[in-house]
């Protein structure tokens, strides 16, 4: 049968197919950033073909709305391997792509998702995301979590690698900035280290002023690196006031993230710190609508 005939056939199947957006997140311009997959009318979707067509799009999140309405809406987000209760780029992404194509209105939406109710903030060109509660504790030893990553004792500051987060945590290493670039992860190591961190390591190298540079290795990702990462930017947040670096009051910062998988990208954080601990982080940053269509529904 000529390949024309097979593409026709498929086509007509009876098959479910479900409309999609692909978007680029914390991106100064298109095919930048951080891409994801905004899965529309997916309440009836099992985990199992979630988790499927996850895998099928191959971006480091995918998500599925399952409900718009009444000011917010539900979302379920999935890696290719895994499903996430809170993360950022798919929380900025699906915000602002439900705005964008007039299912809710501008402003404050409310997202429901797998650690509660967050509201994001949704602009024309992009939104703020407001983290859940935060989250600090203990991390691993910092030379043997600079050592799973490839860098010697002397790469790191000194400084405490606290676990942070709001909503979800990750590992913060600060690093400086002549070794962020020879960061390689051991998968095994991390893994070994952070067994029941859900969201990776973040590296932080502090540049003048609030200008940063990270590199996020995710967990959720088998520890590859990801683009820009909008949960972990909120835990830097968290960390920052955890060693003193940030006034009470509320302060911003701007990470720059990405260079090194080719994918730039720029998160604007803030946090707010009263007398002396983190009360609550946010991240913002542009969205660029880049794809649409439509995928099938595996059987």
């Amino acid at each position: 049968m000529p390949w024309e005939d097979v593409t026709v056939a498929a086509v007509r199947s009876p098959q479910l197919e479900l409309a999609y957006e692909v978007v680029d997140v914390f991106a100064a311009a298109a095919f930048a950033g951080n891409p994801l997959a905004v899965v529309l009318d997916a309440a009836g979707l099992s985990t199992a073909r979630c988790q499927a067509l996850a895998l099928e799009f191959h971006l480091s999140e995918t998500t599925f709305v399952t409900a718009v309405g009444d000011g917010g809406y539900t979302v379920r987000i999935f890696t290719p391997d895994t499903e996430l209760p809170f993360a950022g780029h798919p929380s900025v992404g699906t915000a602002h792509t439900l705005v964008r194509l007039g299912l809710l209105p501008a402003g404050t939406v409310q997202q429901h998702c797998g650690v509660g109710v967050v509201p994001v903030e949704v602009s024309d060109t992009g939104a703020r995301l407001t983290g859940g509660p935060v989250q600090l504790r203990p991390g691993p030893d910092p030379a043997a979590l600079a050592a799973a990553l490839g860098l010697a004792a002397d790469d790191v500051t000194g400084r405490p690698a606290h676990l942070v987060g709001c909503g979800i945590e990750f590992a913060q290493l600060e690093v400086h900035p002549a070794a962020l670039d020879r960061a390689v992860p051991d998968r095994r190591a991390l893994a070994a280290l952070l067994p029941d961190v859900q969201g990776g390591v973040s590296l932080l190298a502090r540049g003048p002023g609030t200008e940063h540079t990270v590199r996020v290795f995710a967990g959720g990702l088998g520890w590859e690196e990801d683009p820009a990462t909008g949960s972990a930017a909120l835990g830097t947040g968290v960390w920052l006031a955890a060693e003193g670096l940030v006034a009470d009051g509320t302060t911003g910062y701007r990470l720059h993230q990405g260079a090194a998988v080719r994918r730039p990208s720029v998160l604007e954080g803030t946090v707010t710190v009263e007398a002396g601990r983190a009360v609550s982080a946010t991240v913002a940053g542009d969205v660029h609508p880049v794809a649409r269509g439509t995928i099938a529904v595996p059987a």
